[in-house]
């Protein structure tokens, strides 16, 4: 069985991710991006896990297809937890990564090593064609915060995101490598799970 699961976002760094993490599986990935007139949801939940579940629903729901949504986001200690739901937004809706990047930085200050502490979290939830969830997973990455961004891989917070034991920022490290640590990469792990079974004939 061959599933046609729709990535329900039209971020490009996303959408590269997932068909790197799913490439093992017998499934054809589709888009957000294809469906010209589905507009993008209001992330309107509390939590990353409602934010998963809302889009997850919503694009099922408009295309018909199985859809798969994630919400994710950068969790700063010293910052009371901020970025945290509004990491897309944290410098306007508008800004560029680089904008983020350094509202971030300049909001930490001299904040030492020691209090850098952060964690980049994922939930993703899977609705069935009629919108109905099916599954819902978690993946957690603990780090810190760099003193200045580092490296062009990835996308969003990665160039200044320092997973635990690693001296190199996500910005720096493989696609092979973040493929295993990254906080997508533990949600799609036991997403692969679910899919096994739901698509074993």
């Amino acid at each position: 069985m061959n599933l046609e699961l729709l990535i329900a976002t039209k971020n490009v760094g996303k959408i590269k991710e997932f068909k790197q993490l799913l490439a093992d599986l017998p499934i054809t990935l589709r888009s957000a991006d294809e469906f010209e007139n589905v507009i993008e949801p209001a992330e309107t939940g509390h939590t990353f896990a409602d934010n998963a579940i809302l889009k997850a629903r919503y694009y099922a729901e408009k295309t018909g297809f199985v859809a798969l949504a994630d919400d994710s986001g950068l969790m700063v200690e010293a910052l009371g937890g901020a970025p945290g739901l509004f990491s897309a937004r944290y410098a306007g809706a508008d800004a560029t990564n680089d904008q983020k990047i350094v509202k971030l930085l300049n909001a930490l200050g001299q904040t030492p090593d020691s209090a850098r502490v952060a964690g980049f979290v994922c939930s993703m939830a899977v609705a069935d064609k009629n919108g109905k969830i099916l599954h819902l997973a978690e993946g957690l990455c603990r780090g810190k915060i760099a003193w200045r961004a580092e490296g062009n891989h990835g996308f969003g917070y990665d160039p200044i995101f320092i997973p635990e034991g690693f001296s190199e920022s996500f910005g720096q490290l493989s696609d092979e490598i973040k493929s295993k640590i990254s906080h997508r990469a533990l949600a799609v792990n036991k997403i692969i799970e679910f899919f096994r079974v739901f698509i074993t004939p």
